[in-house]
C-alpha cells in the first residue's frame, strides 16, 4: 500500500514539475501597434525588429506587429498601452500631447534639428530618452528607444518655397509645435490619422500634408496622386521620433538577458531605419530629378530655413509657458542644439 501511495505521489510531483516547466517554456506574446501603413518602409523595419528580438531570444519573446489602427484608433493607443490592450506602442509621442502637451515638445521641436544623429545624441547621451520616460510613467509605459526617418518633406499640389506660400494652404498636420506656426502662416490646419492621408490628399480635403519623408511619402503612393507634385528635399522643417515604449507592468516581467536582447535590438533598429530610409530618398531624388519628371523638387534656401528657424523659436518659447515638463524638455534641447552651434 507504502508502495502504490509513493508511486502515485511521484507521478503527482511529476506531472506538476513537467506542467511547471512546460509554462516556462511557452513564448511571451506581445502586441504591437505601430503608427505606419502596411507596406510602408518604417513599418517593414519594425516588422523587421519583432523578427530580430525573436531570433535573439531563441522564440522566448514574440511581438505581433500590427499597423496604424489595426488594433485601436491611433489616438487611442496610449490608453490601450496603459490598460495592457497593447503591450507596445510604436507611436510619434506627440499623439499624448492632449493629456501632456510635452509628449509633442519631447517629440519634434520643430525647424530645430537636420541630421539624425543630432537627435540621436540628445536621446542617448544628453537626457532626452530620461525625459521621455518620465513622461510615459504615468501611463504605465517604459519607452525603451527610438528611432527616426529622417526629416520630413510636405508632399503639396503647389510649390511650397517660403512660409508665405501656406496662406490659405489645407494641411494635414498633428497636433503639436508645427500646427501653431502654420495656423499662425494662414494654413488651414486638418489633423488627420496616417491611414487617412492618401484619400484625403486624393479626394482634395487637403492640399498638402506632413508625414515623413520623401522614400516613404512615396511608398504610401502620395506621389502618383494627380496634381501631387511638388516635394520637398533635402527636409527641413520636422524630424520626429519614433518610440519603441512597452507597458511597464510587462516589462518588469522579463529577466535581465531579454531585457537586454530588446535594447539592443532596438538599437540595431534605429539606424537601420535611418538608413534603409534615407536609401528610399536618394533614389525618389535621382528618379525624379530627370527631365520629364511629374515631380517638382524644391531646395529651401539657406535664408528661409533661417527665417523659418527664427519663427519656430519664437514658438517654442511659447510652449515653455505650457506647463513645467514643456519647459524642461525644450529648454534641455536648447542646451544641446547651442552646443552644435545650431542657435545662439
Amino acid at each position: 500500500m507504502r508502495k502504490v501511495l509513493f508511486l502515485l505521489l511521484a507521478a503527482v510531483a511529476a506531472a506538476f514539475f513537467c506542467q511547471q516547466a512546460r509554462a516556462q517554456d511557452a513564448p511571451i506574446v506581445w502586441k504591437a501597434q505601430t503608427l505606419w501603413n502596411a507596406g510602408e518602409i518604417p513599418q517593414k523595419t519594425f516588422e523587421q525588429l519583432c523578427e530580430n528580438i525573436k531570433v535573439m531570444s531563441g522564440g522566448r519573446l514574440i511581438i505581433e506587429p500590427y499597423p496604424s489602427g489595426a488594433i485601436v484608433p491611433q489616438n487611442e493607443t496610449l490608453d490601450a498601452l496603459q490598460n495592457n490592450v497593447l503591450q507596445v506602442i510604436h507611436v510619434w509621442p506627440g499623439y499624448g500631447a492632449p493629456k501632456n502637451p510635452a509628449f509633442a515638445a519631447i517629440s519634434d521641436l520643430i525647424f530645430a534639428y537636420e541630421h539624425p544623429w543630432e537627435l540621436d545624441t540628445w536621446l542617448n547621451y544628453k537626457g532626452g530618452l530620461e525625459l521621455l520616460r518620465k513622461l510615459y510613467a504615468p501611463f504605465n509605459g517604459y519607452t525603451v528607444g527610438a528611432m527616426f526617418w529622417g526629416v520630413e518633406s510636405w508632399p503639396s499640389r503647389k510649390p511650397l518655397r517660403s512660409i508665405e506660400d501656406f496662406k490659405g494652404l489645407k494641411i494635414r498636420l498633428s497636433q503639436g509645435m508645427q500646427a501653431e506656426m502654420m495656423a499662425a502662416a494662414g494654413a488651414s490646419v486638418i489633423q488627420l490619422p496616417g491611414n487617412e492621408i492618401f484619400p484625403a490628399l486624393d479626394k482634395g480635403v487637403i492640399d498638402a500634408c506632413d508625414w515623413s519623408t520623401v522614400g516613404v511619402n512615396d511608398s504610401l503612393g502620395l506621389y502618383e496622386l494627380n496634381g501631387v507634385d511638388y516635394a520637398i528635399y533635402p527636409g527641413f522643417h520636422s524630424m520626429p521620433i519614433g518610440d519603441f515604449t512597452v507597458n511597464t507592468s510587462e516589462w518588469e516581467k522579463l529577466s535581465p538577458e531579454l531585457k537586454a536582447i530588446v535594447e539592443t535590438a532596438v538599437r540595431r533598429w534605429c539606424w537601420d531605419s535611418v538608413e534603409v530610409i534615407a536609401v528610399a530618398d536618394i533614389d525618389f531624388v535621382a528618379r525624379n530629378s530627370q527631365p520629364g519628371s511629374k515631380i517638382t523638387i524644391i531646395e529651401w534656401s539657406p535664408e528661409e530655413k533661417a527665417r523659418a528657424r527664427a519663427l519656430a523659436i519664437e514658438v517654442w518659447q511659447e510652449w515653455k509657458t505650457k506647463n513645467a515638463d514643456c519647459k524642461e524638455v525644450i529648454e534641455s534641447q536648447e542646451a544641446w542644439l547651442r552646443e552644435l552651434g545650431r542657435i545662439k
